[in-house]
C-alpha cells in the first residue's frame, strides 16, 4: 500500500460547485447568526476534554464555512453514529468500525493523515513490568476495551481471539469498557486492568503529553494498518453544499494558520480524500467476528 497520503485535493464536480454558488446568490440575505448551525459530530477521543482545542476547531470551521458550527459530542460511538444516520448531524468524525457497519448508508468525506499516511494501528498493551510478548500471554487477565464500536479499542482484539476460536469471555478473566482510549491507558497504568486494547495513535501521542501515565504501560503487539478514523456523511447528503463546505474546510486546514495550529495539537499532518479500500481490513475482521457469533 502506498505510504504517502494522496497528493490531490478533493475536486468537487464543477456543476455542483456552481450550483451551490448560484443558490447562495439567489437566497434571501440573512445575517451570519441567523443561519442554522452546521452540526459536526465528534466521537470520544483523547483530547475530548481540551476546551481550547474544541473552541478553536469550532471557530476555524465556522470561519471557513461562513456559518455557525456546533460541535456535538456524545459518550459512545453508537450515539454519534445514530445521530449521523438519522440526519441530526451534517457530518461526523467517527471510527472505521461503525463506518464499515453502515457502509451502505455512509460516504467517506475526509480522512486524517498521520505521520505521512492515512492509516493507524491498534496496540495491545500491558503493565510496564509485564513480560508478555503476544496475546497468548494475556490469557486470564482483566482486559480493558475502549468502546464496543471501536476498531482499535475492541474489534481488532476480538478478531484475533476469533482466530484462536476464543471470545473475550472465554479468554480473559474479565473485561470492561472505558469509553475512551485515554481511559484504557489509565486503567492499565493504574493496575485496574492487566491489559488493554487501544488506538496506537492515541498511545503514541499520549506518551509525549502524559509520559508519567503512559510509562507504566508497554506495547505487547501492534496490529496491521487500518484506515484512520474517518470523517463521514450520509450518502444522501454527500452532494449538499453544507457537506461540501465541511470537506473543503478540512482539506484547507494545513494551508491556514489556525488550521495548522489545530493540526499540531492533534499531531496530524492534515486531511485528505482517502480511499474506501483503506477500510477493507476492518470489514474482514468484522466478517470474521460475525461468523463466530
Amino acid at each position: 500500500m502506498e505510504n504517502k497520503p494522496p497528493n490531490r485535493r478533493t475536486m468537487w464536480g464543477r456543476r455542483s460547485v456552481l450550483a451551490a454558488g448560484g443558490a447562495t446568490l439567489l437566497a434571501p440575505a440573512t445575517t451570519w447568526a441567523e443561519q442554522p448551525p452546521v452540526r459536526f459530530g465528534l466521537t470520544p477521543v483523547f483530547l475530548d476534554s481540551d476546551i481550547q482545542l474544541l473552541a478553536a476547531l469550532e471557530q476555524y470551521l465556522s470561519g471557513q464555512i461562513g456559518r455557525p458550527v456546533s460541535l456535538v459530542k456524545k459518550r459512545t460511538y453508537q450515539e454519534i453514529t445514530l445521530m449521523l444516520l438519522s440526519g441530526q448531524l451534517d457530518a461526523a468524525w467517527i471510527c472505521g468500525f461503525p463506518y464499515v457497519q453502515y457502509r451502505s448508508q455512509l460516504s467517506l468525506l475526509a480522512i486524517p493523515v498521520y505521520n505521512g499516511r492515512p492509516e493507524y494501528q491498534s496496540y495491545l498493551i500491558a503493565g510496564a513490568q509485564n513480560p508478555a510478548s503476544s496475546i497468548h500471554d494475556l490469557r486470564g487477565h482483566i482486559h480493558a476495551f475502549s468502546d464496543p464500536n471501536s476498531n482499535s479499542g475492541f474489534l481488532v482484539t476480538r478478531a484475533e481471539l476469533a482466530k484462536l476460536r476464543e471470545t473475550p469471555e472465554s479468554f480473559f478473566a474479565d473485561t470492561f469498557f472505558t469509553y475512551g482510549h485515554r481511559n484504557v491507558i489509565r486503567a492499565v497504568s493504574s493496575g485496574l486492568a492487566g491489559s488493554g486494547s487501544v488506538d496506537g495513535y492515541v498511545w503514541d501521542v499520549m506518551s509525549s503529553l502524559e509520559d508519567e501515565m503512559v510509562s507504566h504501560t508497554r506495547v505487547v503487539r501492534k496490529s496491521d494498518w487500518f484506515g484512520f478514523p474517518p470523517v463521514a456523511c450520509t450518502r444522501t447528503a454527500r452532494n449538499s453544499g453544507t457537506v461540501q463546505s465541511i470537506a473543503q474546510a478540512l482539506f484547507r486546514m494545513a494551508d491556514e494558520e489556525q488550521g495548522r495550529q489545530i493540526l499540531s495539537t492533534l499531531h496530524l499532518d492534515g486531511f485528505a480524500e482517502g480511499d474506501d479500500i483503506l477500510f477493507d481490513g476492518i470489514a474482514r475482521n468484522y466478517a470474521l467476528v460475525k461468523e463466530q457469533a
